[in-house]
């Protein structure tokens, strides 16, 4: 090959103009050059399809676009948005849980207290697992499903709660003048707290970020909520399937509504109260 074989002979005015790479910090606000949609960084990650940006807007939308080249305006300017570095290591300090509490380092699971809180499916057992496990095992306190809450009355009085024996609920989709609502009321009691979230259903208490969703779908009323989901969102129809693919979302608290968080911690501190919780 000669030397002018190496020489580039395209004109300066039809070369491409490169432009730069700006990492996808969150808050960064940016604009989709072929939607237009602006919107701060919320979160980057992989996906099936490969990396991918959300985005939300003033009003609080949020979009899911694919990081590709010059497919971002920052302050009018075309750039290429690409994955931000990993971060520093934090400085040393005390080893937090999923559920922000600090952790008990080198503490065994405790013998199981007589107390227990009950949630009404496995998905929901398993969402609680996630994020309170290793406070829940810390303190002694078990987990169990009820598949549904229309026989809680008689498992209840089978329970039989008293002074050391504490029973806490949760409910999904307790709000005033439900049935969920009605059955509540009969059991609650000195020794029984039910407490609920505003969701149709547990997957709902994830946020729709941290899924890579702009926002979970409106199902109507009859239609299966799990199935109508997964076909609005254009999943395929494996309903669990698309829960792996929500609870893998979930890495901590920061993932969940503040609707849920704050019931579960209510529950867990009703049933481990003169326990000696060493809760933080």
């Amino acid at each position: 090959m000669s030397r002018y074989d190496a020489l580039d002979l395209t004109p300066p005015w039809k070369r491409g103009t490169p432009v730069p790479e700006v990492p996808a910090e969150r808050d960064l606000v940016v604009e989709e050059a072929a939607t237009g949609f602006c919107g701060a960084v919320v979160r980057c990650e992989r996906t099936a399809e490969g990396f991918t940006v959300t985005l939300e807007d003033r009003h609080g939308r949020l979009r899911v676009f694919p990081l590709v080249p010059r497919g971002f305006l920052v302050d009018g300017r075309p750039v290429t948005l690409v994955r931000p570095r990993a971060a520093a290591p934090a400085p040393a300090g005390p080893r937090l849980t999923a559920s922000g509490s600090i952790a008990v380092e080198g503490a065994r699971a405790r013998v199981a207290l007589p107390s227990r809180i009950y949630v009404e499916g496995r998905h929901d057992a398993e969402l609680v697992e996630r994020v309170w496990g290793d406070d829940l095992r810390v303190e002694g306190v078990v987990v169990e499903y009820l598949e549904g809450v229309d026989d809680l009355p008689a498992i209840v009085a089978d329970f039989g709660p008293e002074p050391g024996r504490r029973l806490g609920v949760l409910v999904d989709h307790l709000v005033p003048g439900s049935k969920e609502s009605r059955i509540a009321e009969r059991v609650t009691g000195d020794h029984v707290l039910v407490v609920g979230h505003p969701f149709i259903d547990i997957w709902q208490a994830v946020k729709p970020a941290s899924v890579g969703i702009p926002a979970w779908p409106d199902v109507p009323r009859g239609e299966d909520w799990k199935l109508g989901t997964c076909r609005r969102l254009g999943w395929p129809d494996d309903t669990a399937a698309a829960w792996k693919r929500v609870l893998a979302s979930v890495r901590s608290y920061r993932d969940l509504d503040p609707a849920l968080l704050g019931r579960v911690e209510e529950l867990i501190d009703f049933v481990t109260q003169a326990s000696g919780s060493t809760r933080s």
